[in-house]
């Protein structure tokens, strides 16, 4: 979906909500910033550089690092790409790293949740690191099929997996009991792609947002539905 126009600050105006907090800022330095690496703004059809929410919090980030942590830019912009791939640098100046969570309502998952695709990027290392996983542990449900890395890394899914598995364990809740999960959502999943199907197999762009539509709705259902049966169940046993 396209950020409508206003939703953009020009470079004038970036400066001009700058200068509260960085006196010295000049769009001289934020053009060489941009030049390092550590923004990139979008530009217009004339070639105007078109800012963004994000673009001027990335800055704020940028100048807060530098003037009260002294860091170097090359310390700034490996920071910046941990934030970009979904880690958790140190906060710099009271500006805290975006966190990282699912949309909710009412506790419960929102169905936009299901249509979003992490960007989050870990490596085997930062999985086990952040998770708290042990490497046995990891390759155990892999063999179960629990994670699986996206190519040569791994996403936010596989992090919530993980986190998750490494909370049940402190219950005695081993990789080998969770199966029965992994094959419960299989049949989630096979249920979805059986309504979805006859719409996919249309090629309007309506059908196909309508698709998508549908996935999340009964995707964030089965999850209320789960949650409504395991509840009911545990009621019972009281």
């Amino acid at each position: 979906m396209a950020v409508p126009a206003r939703a953009y600050l020009s470079i004038g105006e970036v400066l001009n909500r700058l200068r509260g907090d960085f006196a010295d800022i000049t769009i001289s330095k934020i053009r060489f910033l941009e030049s390092e690496g550590l923004i990139e703004p979008q530009r217009t059809p004339s070639g105007y550089r078109k800012f963004t929410s994000s673009d001027l919090e990335r800055l704020r980030y940028v100048l807060l690092a530098q003037r009260d942590q002294y860091l170097p830019l090359k310390v700034i912009k490996d920071n910046l790409d941990a934030i970009d791939r979904g880690l958790e640098p140190a906060a710099v100046g009271g500006v805290a790293p975006p966190n990282i969570g699912l949309a909710t309502i009412d506790g419960e998952m929102a169905p936009s949740s299901f249509g979003e695709v992490s960007e989050m990027r870990l490596s085997r290392e930062e999985l086990l690191k952040n998770s708290g996983l042990k490497e046995e542990h990891l390759v155990e449900l892999e063999g179960y099929g629990l994670i699986a890395p996206r190519g040569r890394h791994y996403d936010g899914d596989a992090l919530a997996i993980a986190k998750a598995v490494t909370e049940m364990g402190g219950f005695g809740i081993e990789a080998r009991h969770l199966r029965s999960f992994k094959s419960a959502a299989d049949r989630e999943i096979g249920l979805i792609e059986q309504v979805i199907t006859p719409l996919t197999r249309q090629k309007s762009a309506e059908s196909k947002a309508r698709a998508e539509e549908v996935q999340k709705e009964i995707a964030s259902l089965s999850i209320r539905l789960h949650a409504a049966l395991v509840r009911g169940g545990l009621n019972r046993l009281r």
